[in-house]
């Protein structure tokens, strides 16, 4: 009989995600605290949120994403404490 596999415990890292513009009128917050997985990139931030503000599933790719104010691309690994914001398309005139 085999035994069961103990099951991984991942503590996780906290990231703050700003909100902007069309964002952060569709979350209702400029801001918030998140709790990832150990190991989570920026892409996977995006993900989660396109699975749960429907305004977000529209876009075809992810937008662009800025880590501790540089620009990050989705395979970005993230830590405690980043600052992570996603840029949304704005409307000039």
């Amino acid at each position: 009989m085999s035994r069961p596999r103990p099951r991984r415990y991942t503590a996780g890292v906290t990231v703050k995600v700003l909100y902007f513009a069309s964002f952060r009128e569709k979350t209702g917050r400029d801001e918030e605290r998140r709790q990832v997985a150990d190991g989570a990139r920026v892409g996977d931030v995006w993900a989660a949120l396109v699975r749960e503000v429907p305004h977000f599933a529209a876009f075809l790719k992810m937008p662009p994403a800025a880590v501790n104010l540089e620009y990050a691309g989705p395979d970005r690994l993230l830590r405690e404490g980043d600052e992570l914001a996603f840029l949304p398309p704005v409307a000039g005139g």
